[in-house]
């Protein structure tokens, strides 16, 4: 098994073998310190590329702009709409938004003079439930942090130990996830839903998400800061703001959150779907 250097090393020796590179960069842990390794090695010729859907955050992508200016890489962001594709939250929603995405993403760089596009995704995610896996495999987008055998922790202590400050930020997902499948995706939903988790993170609430069942919202916050939802005001506060972005009930789920909290609804998907 070899060391957490050795592993660093693989991946530096991957960006020494191109001329230029594109890094899909969402503002998370992975992609930020794949975008600081790009910068060491390539330089000018590394350009972080930060897609702006309805299903981003804007939260994500002014982090995105943060990160960028403090590292000094190039950085883009391509604004896309909700796709077609994805409107009524198929169970291979990944499978179809990364194939458009990074589509998308590919011939946009190109026009910049990047011919080579990678992802994020680390050595944890290939035992994942990650559908869009298989896109990105069809593209051509390589992942070379998972290459380099990475796991998120090992990613995590080496943005720690290079000084980066995204090293501790907690895990994000599209606010796709928060809408159960085979339901149609509107824009207002999913502003209501990024308004709500945006008010309980300046609540003090790191890790939160909100599902959106309809006109019921369900919180999910870390086991151990679900006490905090307890008190009688802040349950009165919390659900009054809520409820005043159009939602009818609001409830806090007991088990607190997890990662893939929908996955088990998504078991008699096509084998295919990888």
């Amino acid at each position: 098994m070899p060391g957490l250097m050795a592993k660093y090393s693989v991946l530096v020796a991957f960006f020494r073998g191109l001329k230029t590179c594109a890094i899909a960069f969402s503002g998370g842990v992975d992609s930020a310190f794949l975008s600081y390794v790009a910068h060491e090695v390539l330089g000018k010729n590394a350009l972080a590329i930060t897609v702006q859907t309805p299903y981003t955050p804007s939260r994500e992508r002014k982090d995105a702009k943060r990160f960028s200016d403090w590292l000094g890489i190039q950085h883009k962001i391509l604004a896309l709409p909700l796709p077609k594709e994805i409107i009524t939250n198929p169970f291979d929603r990944c499978y179809l938004c990364k194939k458009k995405l990074y589509t998308e993403i590919i011939q946009f760089t190109k026009k910049l003079g990047f011919d080579k596009v990678v992802d994020g995704n680390n050595l944890d995610d290939e035992s994942d439930y990650r559908p869009g896996l298989r896109a990105l495999s069809e593209l051509g987008i390589r992942s070379p942090l998972a290459e380099a055998r990475l796991t998120k922790g090992e990613i995590r202590e080496l943005s720690r130990q290079k000084g980066l400050p995204h090293w501790d930020k907690p895990a994000f997902a599209c606010l796709l996830s928060r809408i159960p499948h085979h339901r149609k995706v509107t824009e207002a939903e999913l502003k209501r839903i990024e308004q709500a988790e945006d008010y309980l993170i300046k609540s003090g609430f790191k890790q939160v998400r909100l599902r959106s069942h309809g006109d019921l919202a369900r919180i999910e916050v870390p086991p151990e800061d679900r006490f905090r939802l307890f008190d009688e005001t802040v349950m009165d506060t919390v659900s009054g703001k809520i409820r005043a972005l159009g939602y009818r009930y609001v409830c806090l789920d007991m088990d607190g959150y997890r990662t893939g909290r929908m996955n088990p609804l998504v078991s008699c998907v096509d084998s295919t779907i990888k």
